[in-house]
């Protein structure tokens, strides 16, 4: 069996994506990220959807506990889910129980090039395209994450390491000048 697929699209704001993503004989789905210690983190999501195989909506029966991350249930098979969910400090991170080929398309208001700026995980390929739109994809990866910035803050990069190289000049300025010339 190949890799599954997941796919997803940064808003041009930045503030959301949609994700589109395979899963095989499975009768539910979880709405979670990965935390920190790799425990499950509830992510809000809105406008979901389920597709079966064969392109028909699937209906399914939504579950929420107190602090736990929603899940849908409905009957075991292959399907697509579909849905939106919030991003923050544009960060895009996703984990996988199987290899997935792993898709996420930036709008021309993002970058990942600068690698001061970016962060891409291991096996990452970016391709840039003459509208400036981007898309990054990893095959046959159990996880992946990616952070991406704007021109704002690649401007802001230039302007700190602009300030940092002016305050080394005048900081070195007093050592240069008090050297004394070697003696003969």
């Amino acid at each position: 069996m190949g890799a599954l697929s997941a796919n997803y699209t940064v808003f041009p704001n930045g503030t959301a994506y949609n994700a589109s993503i395979d899963i095989t004989d499975t009768s539910r789905y979880m709405f979670a990220d990965t935390g920190m210690l790799g425990e499950n983190v509830p992510v809000t999501v809105t406008n979901v959807s389920l597709v079966a195989e064969n392109g028909t909506p699937a209906s399914f029966n939504w579950t929420t506990q107190w602090n736990s991350p929603s899940t849908i249930t409905f009957p075991k098979g292959n399907y697509t889910v579909s849905y939106m969910a919030p991003l923050r400090d544009n960060d895009l991170k996703g984990a996988f129980l199987s290899p997935y080929n792993v898709s996420v398309f930036l709008p021309k208001e993002f970058d990942v090039r600068n690698p001061l700026l970016a962060g891409l995980s291991v096996g990452a390929n970016v391709t840039r395209f003459p509208d400036n739109t981007t898309t990054i994809t990893w095959n046959k990866t159990g996880s992946f994450d990616l952070r991406f910035y704007d021109q704002n803050r690649e401007e802001l990069l230039y302007m700190f390491a602009e300030f940092m190289i002016i305050l080394a000049v005048i900081l070195l300025m007093p050592f240069l000048f008090m050297r004394k010339p070697p003696q003969q």
